[in-house]
C-alpha cells in the first residue's frame, strides 16, 4: 500500500499544479496575462496548498485510514469537473459588471472563481500529509516516509506543470483539461480502493465518474466551444468560434456587419460594416496618421506597417479609401490571420501578413527598411503589452521610420482618466521631437481610445488641419468629412508633470489600467 501512497501523493500534486496551469490559461481571455494576474493565481494556489497541508495533518491524526483520505480525493476531482460548467458564467459576469459598475458584484464573481479553484486545490494539497500520517510506521522512520511522500508530490506537481501546457491544452482545450484532471483524480480513487474496502466509496467513485462523462457530452459535444455557433451574443450572432494556441475567437454578425472578438472581454478587435466606407471606430483614426507629418507621403503608394493586424480592419480601411499601398501587417496569432482571409477580405495583394511578435519581427529588420507610417495596435483589452509601449521599443520604431514618418498607437482611456494617454506621451516625448494625441469621443459610462502619435520631424496642427483640409476630392466624402471633425478631437501631446516614462525595466501597465478601471467602477466619470 506504500507505493499506492506515493502513487497518490504523485497525482495530487499533479492535479494541483495541472488545475493552476489550466487556470492560467483558463483566465487569460478574461484578465490577460500580466504579471499581476499571475502573482494573484500563484499566491492564492500556495494559499489554497498551504491550507491543505495543515488541514490535512489535522484529519490524518484524527483518522489516519486510506478511504477517508479517498474520499477527500475523490471530492477534489468531482468539484474540479465543474469549474468548467459553472465557471464562465460567473467570469461572463464579472465581465459585465466592469460594464454597469457594480463593484458589489464583481467582489460576488471573484469570490465564487476563487471558491471554484480553491475548494478542489486545498483538497488536494491535504494529500500528502495525511499520506504521510498513514504511511508512518513508526517514529525512527517518519523522516524517510515523509520525504519519499513530498518527494512524489513534487514530481508530481512537476509533471502537472508540464502536461497541460505541452500537452492537455494544445491536443483538448482548456475546457477539456479539467474533465481530465477529474478523470485522472478519480482514476487514482478507483485504483485505491481495493485496499479501501469501502463499497460505499466504489459506489460514489462510479456516480462521479457517471456525472462527469454527462457533463462532458452536454457542455463539449463541440470540443471548441460551449455556447456554439449560431448562438445570439450582444454584438450579434456567432458565425465562427475557436480556441487557438492564442486567444479565444469569434466572428459575429449582424445583419451584414461582421465583429471579431477575442477573448471573453468586451472588446471588439476587427469589424467589417458593408454599408460604411469607415469602420465607425477607433480604427479610423489611423487613417489620418500620414497628414500629421510635415511632408506627408502619398497614401496610395506610402510603406505602411501594422502592428497588431488582427483580422485586417486597419489594412482594409487604407486600401479602401487611399488605394493599393504596401502594407505590410504583423499579427501574433497565424491562426486569427486565417479568419481576417475568410470573413473579412485579408487577401488584398498589396497586404503582406506575417503572423509574429511585433517586436521581435521588428528587430529582426535590416537598419535600411523604413517605413512611412506605422500603426499599433496590439490591445490585448483593456490592457496594451508593455514590451510595445516602453521608451527601448519607440527607439528601435524611429530607426524604422523615414525622414517624415510618423508612429500611431492605439490606447485605451476613460472620460475622466487618460493615465495610460499620459504615460504613452511621457515614454514617446524622449523618442520623438513631436507627440500629438486625438482623442476619440467617449460616451459616459465607457472605455474610450485616443490615438497617440509620434512624428520623426517636428510639425504643428496647423498644417494638420490644413494638410486634411486640402484632402483630395477622390477621397470619399463620408471620409473627408470624419477627417474635417477630427479638427475638435487633436492636441499637441505634452508630457505630464510627474508622470514617468515606460522603460523596459519599469512598464506598470498593469497597475495604471487598474487604476483606470478603480476608477471607473467607481462612477469617477463626469456626465458630460
Amino acid at each position: 500500500m506504500k507505493r499506492y501512497l506515493w502513487a497518490l501523493a504523485f497525482g495530487a500534486g499533479a492535479g494541483a499544479l495541472g488545475l493552476e496551469l489550466t487556470a492560467a490559461r483558463w483566465l487569460e481571455p478574461w484578465f490577460g496575462n500580466s504579471q499581476l494576474v499571475w502573482a494573484t493565481l500563484i499566491s492564492l494556489v500556495l494559499a489554497f496548498l498551504a491550507g491543505g497541508a495543515w488541514l490535512g495533518g489535522q484529519w490524518g491524526d484524527r483518522s489516519p485510514r486510506l478511504d477517508r483520505l479517498l474520499w477527500i480525493v475523490g471530492a477534489a476531482g468531482l468539484l474540479a469537473s465543474l469549474i468548467p460548467v459553472a465557471g464562465p458564467p460567473a467570469l461572463q459576469a464579472t465581465v459585465q459588471d466592469l460594464l454597469a459598475f457594480e463593484s458589489g458584484l464583481l467582489a460576488a464573481a471573484a469570490g465564487i472563481i476563487v471558491l471554484l479553484l480553491g475548494l478542489p486545490i486545498v483538497l488536494l494539497g491535504s494529500v500528502t500529509t495525511w499520506a504521510t500520517r498513514i504511511a508512518l510506521g513508526s517514529v525512527q522512520s517518519g523522516g524517510q516516509t515523509a520525504g519519499r511522500l513530498y518527494a512524489a508530490a513534487t514530481l508530481g506537481s512537476i509533471a502537472g506543470t508540464l502536461a497541460p501546457v505541452l500537452w492537455l491544452i494544445p491536443a483538448f482545450g482548456t475546457r477539456w483539461t479539467f474533465f481530465l484532471l477529474a478523470l485522472f483524480l478519480l482514476l487514482l480513487v478507483t485504483i485505491g480502493a481495493r485496499w479501501a474496502s469501502s463499497a460505499r466509496l466504489r459506489l460514489a467513485v462510479s456516480g462521479a465518474l457517471g456525472m462527469i462523462l454527462v457533463l462532458s457530452l452536454a457542455f463539449l459535444t463541440d470540443t471548441r466551444t460551449i455556447r456554439g455557433v449560431g448562438t445570439a451574443m450582444p454584438a450579434g450572432t456567432v458565425i465562427y468560434e475557436d480556441e487557438s494556441r492564442f486567444s479565444y475567437i469569434a466572428v459575429l454578425q449582424e445583419g451584414p456587419e461582421l465583429f471579431l472578438k477575442l477573448n471573453e472581454g468586451v472588446g471588439i478587435h476587427s469589424v467589417h460594416h458593408p454599408r460604411s466606407v469607415l469602420s465607425l471606430g477607433v480604427w479610423d483614426y489611423f487613417l489620418l496618421a500620414p497628414w500629421f507629418s510635415a511632408d506627408p507621403p502619398d497614401p496610395a503608394t506610402a510603406e505602411v506597417l501594422v502592428i497588431g493586424l488582427a483580422a485586417g480592419t486597419v489594412s482594409s480601411l487604407w486600401t479602401a479609401i487611399y488605394g493599393p499601398a504596401p502594407i505590410t501587417g504583423i499579427e501574433l496569432d497565424p491562426q486569427i490571420l486565417e479568419v481576417g482571409r475568410a470573413y473579412f477580405g485579408l487577401h488584398q495583394p498589396n497586404v503582406t501578413a506575417i503572423a509574429a511578435d511585433g517586436r521581435r519581427w521588428l528587430r529582426s529588420q535590416p537598419a535600411s527598411r523604413a517605413w512611412d507610417v506605422i500603426a499599433i495596435d496590439a490591445y490585448r483589452v483593456p490592457y496594451i503589452p508593455f514590451h510595445l509601449a516602453t521608451q527601448e521599443f519607440f527607439v528601435l520604431v524611429r530607426t524604422h521610420l523615414t525622414e517624415a514618418g510618423v508612429v500611431a498607437i492605439n490606447v485605451g482611456r476613460t472620460r475622466a482618466d487618460q493615465a495610460l494617454v499620459n504615460s504613452l506621451v511621457a515614454t514617446m516625448a524622449q523618442v520623438f521631437p513631436q507627440v500629438m494625441v486625438m482623442n476619440e469621443p467617449v460616451p459616459t459610462g465607457t472605455i474610450g481610445n485616443a490615438l497617440v502619435v509620434g512624428l520623426a520631424t517636428p510639425s504643428n496642427l496647423n498644417q494638420y488641419r490644413y494638410h486634411i483640409q486640402n484632402l483630395s476630392a477622390r477621397y470619399p466624402q463620408e471620409f473627408r468629412a470624419f477627417a474635417q471633425r477630427s479638427f475638435e478631437q487633436v492636441s499637441y501631446g505634452m508630457p505630464v508633470p510627474g508622470t514617468m516614462p515606460l522603460t523596459d525595466d519599469k512598464a506598470p501597465i498593469e497597475r495604471i489600467v487598474h487604476g483606470m478601471v478603480w476608477s471607473f467602477l467607481r462612477g469617477a466619470e463626469p456626465d458630460a
